[in-house]
């Protein structure tokens, strides 16, 4: 596939370094620093090209009459609307990606259409990370919390610890504990490395263990890995900007939000627009600030404000002063591990969870969602079932029977409103979602997509 990027920031980095490691993708990168294009060209085997991303010239030289896809990700919402104009209109790019992050746009979606401005895809970071700290909020104690079939099916991260009913034990005593509730462990990390789980398989405590359930019973399997934590109730948030903004007013109805902000301008705007958070003017790192609005109660705090290092340092201090969970926004994937190691308790990275967003528009084969895990080393997929026994490999045929590559296992069938937990005697039936985990991702994804994909004959 041929894949024009616009923008080589963190997002568009990343995205470039995700899809150049496929060899069938052919990747052109267009940005106004070129010394930011040679670093990357360095590292890829990518084409770059310097120029304004959305002038017809700069496109043309860059190849966009030719490619299948554009990819707008620069941090111009209005550079990225008229690029995508410009490839539809010149090059009659059959797909246009957008990174659209004012909500003034977002707001519309009656503007992005073929008749009016031809957006096929937007993705907005900030909303995309606002939703992911929500779902981490809304289970305290899992590291990671995905959904799959609109919600049904949920993709939970967890450390084992000692407490939880399950630590210490192997994994087919997870039955016996909750026999009424199906669930399945999907992978296991012990030490940075992928553990097969089995049967047999040992939790040990510290182990990374992402298990799939149900909505329903997610915290009756939480309580086998670790001690159930108590809901979140104060939330402190670092930073008024869009994610901060936007996080307050999704939690403010259930939770008691205070977030501290910088500008007092932006302070002001935030306070007028939020219904029950408390706004407060000031450095998240004040320890004075801190301790005055009772920092040892909180929950949660989470730093999510632009510059990092900040995000690290407040967190850090609202660790050592008392916040039960802190989290921060990291944009360095190689800072993640590191400040995890230094007492914060999750670290947020907001490439790894819009390149999800944007693998899920790449992947062939019915792909209606992707995951990208542990800084992209893995993968969780939905994919829907189409076809007959006839004209695909896995409508008609238990999962034993589907020659599934090494690093893949499927770990969850949503059939309807019906959430089935795969068994080796599990049938796939036609529009089934199937949710599967991969741990070898460069091997396995191509295997998996082809599995997915009908014959010409069904088309």
């Amino acid at each position: 596939m041929n894949i024009l990027i616009l923008g080589a920031g963190q997002v568009g980095s990343t995205a470039a370094y995700n899809l150049a490691k496929d060899e069938s993708n052919d990747v052109t990168v267009v940005d106004l620093d070129g010394d930011v294009l040679r670093e990357l060209q360095d590292r890829l085997d990518i084409r770059t090209v310097q120029g304004e991303a959305s002038h017809p010239d700069v496109l043309e030289r860059a190849g966009a009459s030719d490619c299948d896809m554009v990819i707008a990700l620069t941090d111009s919402d209005e550079v990225n609307i008229v690029a995508c104009q410009v490839c539809y209109s010149l090059f009659h790019t059959p797909t246009k990606i957008a990174r659209i992050r004012s909500a003034a746009y977002i707001n519309h979606k009656e503007l992005f259409s073929r008749d009016s401005m031809p957006v096929d895809v937007r993705i907005s970071p900030e909303q995309l990370v606002c939703e992911y700290v929500e779902q981490l909020i809304k289970y305290p104690g899992a590291m990671q919390a995905l959904e799959f079939a609109n919600g049904r099916v949920r993709l939970i991260g967890v450390k084992a610890r000692q407490g939880g009913l399950l630590v210490g034990q192997k994994i087919r005593a997870l039955r016996q504990h909750i026999p009424d509730v199906d669930s399945r462990v999907a992978a296991i990390y012990r030490d940075g490395k992928a553990v097969p789980p089995t049967g047999e398989t040992v939790i040990e405590d510290g182990d990374e263990v992402f298990f799939i359930a149900a909505r329903k019973d997610i915290r009756a399997v939480m309580s086998e890995m670790r001690k159930l934590e108590d809901p979140v109730r104060r939330v402190f948030i670092a930073g008024g900007g869009n994610i901060g903004f936007q996080l307050a007013k999704a939690l403010e109805q259930t939770n008691h939000v205070r977030i501290i902000e910088r500008n007092p301008d932006r302070a002001k705007k935030i306070s007028e627009q939020l219904n029950r958070s408390v706004v407060l003017c000031g450095d998240a790192a004040d320890e004075e600030l801190l301790l005055e609005e009772n920092i040892d109660n909180a929950d949660v705090f989470v730093a999510l404000t632009n510059a990092e290092e900040a995000n690290i340092l407040s967190a850090m201090l609202a660790k050592s002063l008392g916040a039960h969970k802190v989290m921060a926004l990291i944009n360095r994937p190689s800072y993640a591990a590191l400040v995890e190691q230094a007492g914060i308790d999750i670290a947020i990275s907001p490439q790894e969870i819009t390149i999800g967003a944007l693998l899920t528009h790449l992947r062939r084969g019915d792909v209606v969602r992707v995951h990208s895990l542990r800084t992209g080393s893995a993968e969780a997929i939905e994919a829907i079932a189409h076809g007959d026994e006839k004209t695909s490999k896995v409508v008609g045929r238990a999962i034993e029977d589907i020659k599934l590559p090494r690093g893949a296992d499927i770990a969850a069938v949503v059939r309807g409103d019906q959430v089935l937990m795969a068994h080796h005697d599990t049938v796939i039936q036609a529009d089934d979602h199937v949710i599967l985990f991969i741990t070898e991702r460069k091997r396995a994804l191509k295997k998996v997509e082809q599995l997915f994909q009908v014959s010409v004959g069904y088309l």
